[in-house]
């Protein structure tokens, strides 16, 4: 999929704020247990992850390891139990799309705008050029209903990136995407960030996306998640999947999700 971004009508996004990065030292967080007789549990333990700025770190671990507990951190949604979560402003898009039924693809795209009190012509003039560099000129007016699923989610990432935060956590984007979608909206995320960038904390778990996507990529153990091991991803982009170097990543990365 071929990406189409005017760098013109990304800076007004871009000149919002610099870059910043993200430090969690030695994290811990419990949740209160859903018994009375039961004990606390503990979804991160001594949890360490450093995102430079414009790095993109991909996490990945089996379910309930408390990666999603970890962008919500980041976020500063909830607050860890014992460590430090230092981080520049973050905006979180979700797995889902999010997206309102009722507004058209460019109205939702501008809301981050409009909640930051931007006028709704000035709102929709910036949404609308940053949809038709994502390839979706023609569709502003389309409602969600009317658009693809890889669609959809360029128009959530859209909103994200004009929400003008300094780090974006995605947490699963693409997980509810067919296959080869999946590996179409990787390939456009790649060519956005490349762009527009951004220091970027993604959670997934698809480990070749990680491999795709990453810098680095943290791989952390079952409930209660630690880091069990961290990857540099030292390969030019665009990257090719059948490139023996990812090939070996994505192996490392599998054994020890295994272990």
């Amino acid at each position: 999929m071929q990406t189409r971004i005017r760098a013109p009508e990304l800076a007004r996004a871009e000149a919002q704020t610099e870059l910043g990065s993200v430090s969690l030292r030695d994290v811990r967080k419990l949740f209160a247990a859903t018994r009375r007789d039961a004990d606390p549990v503990t979804a991160l333990a001594g949890v360490s992850l450093y995102a430079a700025p414009g790095e993109i770190v991909a996490v990945v671990g089996p379910s309930g390891c408390g990666k999603t507990t970890l962008l919500e951190l980041v976020c500063g949604l909830i607050e860890p139990d014992e460590g430090a979560v230092e981080c520049a402003p973050a905006a979180l898009m979700t797995q889902r799309d999010l997206l309102l039924p009722w507004r058209s693809a460019v109205d939702n795209a501008a809301l981050a705008l409009r909640v930051a009190g931007v006028s709704r012509e000035q709102a929709r003039a910036q949404a609308a050029a940053l949809l038709d560099g994502f390839g979706l000129d023609g569709f502003g007016h389309a409602r969600p209903h009317e658009l693809s699923g890889g669609m959809r989610q360029r128009v959530a990432f859209a909103r994200t990136l004009l929400s003008g935060r300094t780090v974006l956590c995605l947490d699963e984007p693409f997980a509810a995407l067919d296959a080869l979608t999946r590996q179409e909206m990787q390939d456009w995320l790649a060519g956005a960030l490349a762009v527009a960038p951004r220091t970027v904390v993604l959670v997934t778990h698809d480990v070749e996306e990680a491999i795709v996507l990453a810098d680095r990529v943290v791989v952390l153990s079952p409930r209660p998640g630690r880091v069990v091991a961290t990857l540099d991803v030292d390969v030019p982009r665009p990257r090719r999947r059948s490139d023996p170097r990812l090939v070996a990543l994505r192996e490392r990365a599998l054994e020890e999700l295994r272990r």
